[in-house]
């Protein structure tokens, strides 16, 4: 049996998230270098990951991991619903159902990893701010109801006489405007006023100031990373 375009359309979420067979994933990798669909399918998938990618921090898998997954699955109530007699529909009910615990286990281990949550599910625009070297420093997560959240990804020293504030360029014509003060690197959330809803590839950066932020209401310190957001969701 063939499996169809929306069957690994299907499959996108899975095969970035490693949840696949080594034929599976092999079959899947065939069809996406035929598949333009597909392929934007896969990218997009890894670009609203990569935010989550940076910041988790390395961690070894139990020994045991195998068996506990085995062991949630099993204890599951079972998947064809009595008197479906479809074989057809047996199946996708059993890959719907796989595909929501699959889904489930991931937000868990994600949630768990990161140890915080978001303050809306789904963020307008995220940015990565890089350092001049091109190493990722910090995450932003822009909501688009005046609200933002940042996260740190590397060990950043803050002299006792400067403090860190962060930026965004919503157009030319506004200039760059400050989202706020940060007290530390600690993941904070941001509240500003009056802003546009964040749009693709706006800039985001993160200053070294004076303490009490910029005294122009511009940037005025060196630049610890900067970054362009990218849109998320539809």
């Amino acid at each position: 049996m063939t499996a169809t375009s929306n069957d690994f359309l299907a499959q996108a979420d899975d095969y970035v998230l490693g949840l696949l067979s080594d034929s599976e994933t092999e079959a899947f990798e065939a069809a996406m270098a035929h598949d333009e669909a597909l392929a934007r399918r896969v990218g997009d998938l890894h670009d609203r990951l990569l935010p989550l990618d940076l910041s988790a921090p390395e961690a070894d898998v139990p020994d045991d991991m195998t068996s506990r997954v085995k062991r949630a699955v099993a204890e599951h109530p079972t998947i064809l619903r009595p008197g479906a007699t479809n074989p057809a529909a047996a199946v996708g009910t059993r890959r719907s159902a796989w595909g929501m615990m699959a889904a489930s286990l991931a937000g868990l281990i994600i949630g768990f990893g990161l140890g915080w949550f978001n303050p809306d599910p789904q963020p307008a625009v995220v940015a990565v701010l890089l350092d001049q070297n091109g190493v990722p420093q910090a995450i932003i997560e822009d909501y688009g109801n005046d609200t933002a959240q940042v996260r740190f990804v590397a060990d950043i020293e803050v002299p006792s006489d400067r403090t860190m504030q962060v930026w965004t360029l919503p157009s030319k014509e506004m200039g760059a405007t400050s989202l706020g003060i940060l007290s530390g690197v600690q993941p904070t959330l941001l509240h500003s006023q009056d802003l546009p809803r964040p749009a693709d590839q706006q800039l985001y950066e993160i200053t070294l100031e004076p303490l009490g932020g910029s005294p122009t209401g511009r940037p005025t310190g060196p630049i610890l990373g900067k970054g362009y957001a990218a849109l998320q969701g539809s």
